[in-house]
């Protein structure tokens, strides 16, 4: 049997550029691998499965032979079509179903694709996506003939996320910007907005894998420029806008003045609401966020856990001490209040509306009451996979009563610096907070002199 690359099994996914490190024989094998392994894991001989795939052009024949190895396996199949990942993950819910598969290349450029797994209602990632690998290898897979159902979730889908703003009128009373990036969140808002009795702005609908207008990756602000020329053009009109990625699972957003809103003023705005609503409520960030998120929410009588970075390790955390809500820096966003507590762009994009609409202010007001910071941005800094964890590790030792939950934080007297390796790219990640300007430009010096020191060379980058 073919035996698939290990570089294909990523931390939370499997992963590949198309036609040279990932190919259709490859999902071929996976599929029939991934099925056996719910089948497993289930006890049961037919798996029902939820298979959803995206916009891009390499995705058809993947999702196809994907499906088709599942089979293989004696996996009942439910093809729930084109969408982006959180209607997949709806669909598992919804369904009741004992797994599911999203195909997509996320964010990542037009050339690559990939797959996002659940199993037995969580994430399936690690070490247990990585035994796929072995199952492949030494045959240990069922071999059956399942069937397939095509099945269309969008209408309950859309009709779930608006009752997250039933109530506030937030999609009759705001003109709002909407921008898709030509990822397939689009079709999802195109049929949110259909009822609207307020003004919309809608931008880069369209699903095409080629991106054509600008990349679907909102945490990078670049990214969120013609949503704010928008904004701007609207003289005041407009009271937000808000961006995803490629496959809907994460979000960014702009205030009524143009102005890009901080992931950490995202993640405030949202627990605030979330601890009005449920009280003494345990909320998770990942190890990139403000000192002042968990600050606050401590003082507002939250209980706020920092927690390792990734969507699968938060979901993981999530169910296991009943948190309410989560938040990335890098858009990934949970709430499991009034929702199912999976990463969710459009809903997040919907929650922080609903605030706007019941504050009776501008989301500019708003954001002008949070506390003011000074970070740089999540700095990505090349570094290949043979090297990255070692760097980590020389860094932990060097600075032994850092955080060490995830790559390394350290806390000097004028603020924080964070390296962690990536578990999706060949890359360390980097971001730095302090109390004001100059501080952070001495935590920032102090950062690159710990990064140079094991061999790896940074650009300065601003704060903001």
């Amino acid at each position: 049997m073919h035996l698939p690359a290990s570089s294909l099994f990523r931390a939370y996914d499997v992963r590949g550029i198309v036609g040279e490190t990932l190919s259709a024989a490859d999902f071929l094998a996976i599929g029939q691998a991934y099925a056996s392994h719910v089948a497993e894991v289930c006890q049961t001989r037919t798996p029902l499965i939820v298979a959803l795939r995206d916009g891009r052009e390499s995705s058809p024949n993947l999702s196809e032979t994907f499906i088709e190895g599942m089979m293989r396996a004696g996996a009942h199949v439910l093809d729930a079509g084109v969408g982006p990942t959180p209607l997949c993950y709806f669909a598992t819910h919804h369904l009741d179903a004992d797994g599911s598969v999203m195909i997509t290349g996320s964010h990542n450029p037009p050339t690559h694709n990939g797959a996002k797994f659940m199993c037995d209602g969580k994430s399936l990632f690690g070490a247990e996506l990585a035994s796929l690998r072995p199952r492949i290898e030494h045959n240990h897979m069922l071999h059956s003939r399942g069937k397939r159902e095509e099945v269309d979730l969008l209408d309950e889908y859309v009709f779930e996320l608006k009752k997250s703003v039933n109530g506030s009128g937030a999609l009759d009373k705001l003109h709002i910007a909407w921008d898709a990036g030509n990822g397939v969140a689009g079709i999802v808002v195109e049929e949110l907005l259909k009822d609207s009795k307020a003004d919309q702005t809608t931008l880069y609908l369209d699903s095409d894998s080629r991106f054509p207008n600008h990349h679907p990756d909102p945490s990078v602000a670049a990214n969120l420029a013609d949503l704010q020329t928008a904004i701007i053009a609207g003289q005041g009109k407009i009271a937000m806008g808000v961006a995803f990625d490629g496959d809907g699972d994460r979000m960014g957003a702009v205030d009524d003045l143009g102005r890009v809103i901080s992931p950490d003023h995202m993640l405030m705005l949202l627990a605030d609401d979330v601890l009005k609503r449920s009280a003494g409520a345990t909320m998770i960030a990942d190890v990139k966020t403000s000192d002042h998120f968990f600050a606050r929410e401590k003082a507002a009588g939250g209980n706020p856990i920092m927690w390792l970075t990734g969507h699968a390790h938060i979901k993981t955390k999530m169910r296991e001490i009943g948190a309410k809500f989560a938040g990335e820096a890098s858009g990934h966003i949970f709430f499991a209040d009034e929702y199912y507590g999976f990463d969710d762009g459009i809903y997040a994009a919907l929650r922080l509306a609903r605030i706007v609409a019941e504050s009776g202010t501008k989301l500019s007001s708003l954001i002008d009451r949070l506390p003011k910071i000074f970070a740089s941005p999540e700095m990505r800094i090349d570094c290949a996979d043979d090297k990255k964890f070692g760097v980590i590790e020389a860094l932990q030792k060097q600075f032994p009563n850092a955080v060490s939950l995830d790559g390394v934080r350290v806390t000097t007297p004028d603020g924080w610096w964070l390296i962690r390796a990536s578990n999706t790219q060949a890359a360390l990640s980097a971001r730095a907070e302090a109390s004001c300007a100059d501080s952070l430009a001495r935590v920032m010096h102090a950062m690159h002199g710990a990064l140079t020191a094991n061999g790896v060379s940074i650009t300065e980058a601003a704060g903001h």
